[in-house]
């Protein structure tokens, strides 16, 4: 069932949409206000508008939800293609104007681009740290010489202020499951890089990181291009 594409489709359809709640590994569930995917240029933070200034070439906007990213990169003139494990949300997508919008996981692309962006975290479908590793290594493949990446994520160690750590993996890697109209989606899980843990790791791994912005409350801009 997709939970997060209904809520999506309701609020699409009718501007406004039941309570979407995101239960999570570490504490009590949240609401996930729905019209944040649709918002406009003018309500987007600072570190979004940057990351967009800065794709250039074919651009693979990845966890494109219902395209408003892609949408704004469209009338830049940039070649941009937006995917979404969400089948209702690349209807909504295609819907609102989105030219190239396609029901497809990252993991199973095969073209090469000059930019990968993921936005609102996205870099967090990797799941795990040792995931995140996995598709560095395939993001070599899947980005053209000069390519680039491009994603915000957070340091979430305020979460653990009054809790420990956990001890067998890494803090930043947690779970989440949608709950909307009594419907419950299946879990899956999500990673949240520390800038520190990301810059020793994306080194390791091949690449070169800069922190472009950020936003002083946990949440940064980073960009990635291979070592020469």
């Amino acid at each position: 069932m997709d939970v997060f594409g209904l809520a999506l489709s309701d609020f699409y359809k009718n501007n406004s949409s039941d309570i979407l709640w995101l239960h999570n590994s570490y504490g009590e569930a949240e609401e996930m206000p729905v019209d944040v995917f649709f918002r406009t240029e003018s309500e987007m933070p600072t570190l979004e508008h940057k990351a967009l200034s800065l794709c250039h070439g074919t651009v693979l906007d990845v966890g494109a939800g219902v395209g408003s990213h892609t949408l704004l990169l469209q009338e830049m003139n940039i070649d941009v293609t937006a995917i979404d494990i969400s089948a209702e949300a690349v209807k909504i997508m295609k819907h609102r104007g989105v030219k190239k919008a396609f029901n497809q996981n990252i993991f199973s692309t095969k073209e090469k681009y000059d930019t990968l962006l993921f936005l609102m975290n996205g870099i967090g479908l990797t799941g795990t740290l040792a995931g995140f590793i996995n598709f560095l290594e395939q993001a070599k493949i899947l980005i053209t010489r000069n390519g680039q990446l491009l994603f915000d994520s957070s340091d979430i160690s305020y979460l653990y202020e009054e809790i420990p750590k956990p001890e067998n993996n890494y803090f930043g890697e947690v779970s989440y499951c949608y709950t909307y109209k009594k419907q419950k989606g299946k879990w899956f899980n999500w990673l949240y890089l520390d800038k520190e843990t990301l810059i020793y790791t994306a080194k390791q791994n091949g690449w070169q990181c800069k922190i472009i912005f950020d936003d002083g409350e946990d949440q940064y801009l980073a960009r990635l291009t291979l070592i020469s």
